[in-house]
């Protein structure tokens, strides 16, 4: 690919190649290539007669849609960088991004119905594949996200020509991941600037079977799902997604039992673990997997396209192959900088010793890795605080600083547990009050995006320490957690059996010894791929559906048992 290449141009070249095939399906609204050109040329000539100049960040905070596939596409007609702002973000988060980013304008339902429906077409914005396409916030160990800026180059590099993937016109790609979320970008981008077809799904939460009809009723051929989700549909019976020809995981290590489920249920579908950092886009390696795993670990695979992988030791020199290093990628999809962060860019984006192009950096991942004989890399934790929960980057400062900001929390930490197999964030604070998970769950989801808050607090009269005066966080990662959880609501024993098979359930999946009929889900750590697990067990015990936002408007054990007693077939 030319690095000097744009989106714009790219998309521009399938326009005039294709301008009658389908760019984008939703529901029963759909545009065609020269529709979403004509529809994204009038919000970019209204965003230019707003002010917005070349360089510029703009907000879009739109659900996923139609719209905002549009929106996109024309902030960057403009010439400036979008910002996807997550629906779901505190305000209070919302509100330091776009001041962060330096935002003046946000695409929103109210400015989209103001753009005329004439207008002209913008100037085409000034070239060059080191312009910004986007800026991506990632959770930052100051307590403060810091934002990710993105060049066209490496949007282009991610889906041009690829290794991991050959993207051909009559694909179907799914767009499901959070617009804030960095697999958006091999999502969109991937169809749009490659002649296919981009479906976008509702917004909200997807069940297993929901997912599986909409891939089955749209014709989806390319579907990207976090582990904690890629795990969940195979649970739920991979087999529902036979008609994919490509079906990429990652975010987070995948279970070689699953893989393994997966790739025997889907036969003739190309089953690939996708690696990488937000700051080297979406993917810095892929592993395409054709044999059973087995007891092995699940590798991350080689360098795709574009990228160069170095495992170095702490003086920045190459380790042999066969032992561990610290993985830092370099090449096409290294991002430009942190959003006006010029100090952390300096340590985490250094000087390419490795490149002959001049300016080339590489990114250090904070990732260790081993490389096989064979060249596959391997995956081997990381060397800080910092943690995947549930496919996202969480940094575990931002939110033990979020959680001191409570006026009766003097002292916390926060650790990774895995009391069923699966990775859980429990925070232990020290307060001379006992508060309810309520209190500080409400208090850290004004701060922080939901994904960041612990499933479990837990009240101590002090932290441990290690004979290092430090927090000791190796003990408390093995602390056993209290049977059950500080809750504004007291117990209540199950009285139906209805009632006494959900409350099992969810003492199973959260790992507490009692559920009581009014405690609320989401107050005992339950969170929406949990909720997702739960209705895979409706699904198989009960043979009816319940949709995941059941969870949201019926939280309680009471409250789902009386809906189940009332559904039909379908609840």
């Amino acid at each position: 690919m030319d690095p000097a290449e744009t989106i714009t141009a790219a998309f521009a070249r399938q326009v005039a190649a294709r301008p009658d095939a389908v760019a984008v399906s939703t529901g029963d609204s759909e545009l065609s290539y020269a529709e979403l050109d004509a529809r994204s040329d009038r919000l970019a000539d209204h965003l230019l007669g707003l002010g917005v100049s070349p360089e510029d960040a703009v907000g879009v905070a739109l659900p996923r849609s139609v719209d905002l596939v549009v929106a996109l596409l024309g902030v960057l007609k403009t010439g400036a960088a979008y910002l996807a702002l997550d629906p779901q973000q505190p305000e209070e988060r919302r509100a330091l991004v776009l001041k962060d980013a330096e935002v003046d304008v946000v695409v929103t339902p109210d400015l989209l119905a103001r753009v005329p429906e004439q207008g002209s077409r913008p100037p085409a914005p000034p070239g060059g594949g080191e312009r910004t396409a986007y800026i991506a916030y990632t959770s930052g160990s100051t307590g403060v996200p810091k934002g990710v800026c993105v060049p066209q180059r490496a949007v282009l590099r991610l889906v041009s020509s690829q290794n991991f993937l050959d993207i051909r016109h009559d694909d179907v790609f799914l767009q499901l991941a959070p617009v804030a979320f960095d697999a958006s970008t091999l999502e969109i981008w991937g169809p749009l600037l490659n002649g296919a077809r981009l479906v976008v799904a509702p917004p909200g939460e997807l069940s297993p079977r929901d997912l599986a009809d909409l891939v089955r009723d749209t014709g989806v051929t390319v579907l990207w799902l976090t582990a904690g989700l890629f795990h969940t549909v195979v649970e739920a019976g991979a087999e529902s997604l036979r008609g994919l020809r490509c079906l990429l995981a990652g975010g987070d290590v995948l279970s070689a039992a699953h893989v393994d489920r997966a790739l025997s249920a889907l036969p003739d579908t190309r089953l690939v673990n996708g690696y990488g950092p937000t700051e080297n886009t979406t993917f810095t390696a892929c592993h395409v997997i054709t044999e059973p795993v087995g007891d092995t670990s699940v590798p991350i695979g080689l360098p795709v396209n574009g990228t160069t992988v170095h495992l170095l030791d702490d003086d920045l020199r190459p380790v042999p192959d066969g032992e561990i290093g610290e993985l830092y990628a370099g090449g096409l999809g290294v991002a430009t900088s942190y959003r006006n962060d010029p100090a952390l860019t300096a340590r985490r984006f250094l000087p390419d010793p490795f490149s002959a192009t001049p300016g080339a950096r590489l990114y250090r991942t904070g990732d260790l890795a081993r490389r096989r004989p064979d060249g596959v890399l391997e995956f081997h934790g990381r060397i800080d605080d910092q943690v995947k929960i549930r496919g996202f980057r969480v940094e575990i400062g931002e939110i033990e600083a979020a959680l001191r900001r409570h006026p009766d929390v003097q002292d916390v930490a926060v650790v990774v547990q895995q009391p069923n197999g699966e990775r859980v964030l429990a925070a232990f604070y020290v307060s001379e009050l006992t508060m309810t998970s309520a209190e500080l769950r409400e208090h850290l989801t004004s701060i922080v995006p939901r994904y960041m808050v612990p499933s479990v607090f837990c009240h101590v009269d002090a932290l441990p320490l290690n004979h290092n005066g430090k927090v000791d966080r190796e003990r408390l990662s093995h602390t056993s957690l209290p049977e059950r959880p500080e809750l504004s609501t007291d117990y209540r024993a199950p009285a139906t059996e209805d009632e006494r098979w959900l409350a099992q359930l969810w003492a199973d999946l959260m790992q507490v010894s009692e559920v009581g009929v009014d405690d609320d889900f989401f107050e005992l750590g339950g969170h929406s791929l949990m909720a997702t697990r739960i209705t895979v067990e409706i699904a198989e015990h009960y043979g009816r559906t319940i949709p995941a936002v059941a969870f949201y408007e019926n939280p309680t054990i009471a409250e789902l048992a009386r809906l189940l007693a009332e559904g039909g077939d379908d609840v």
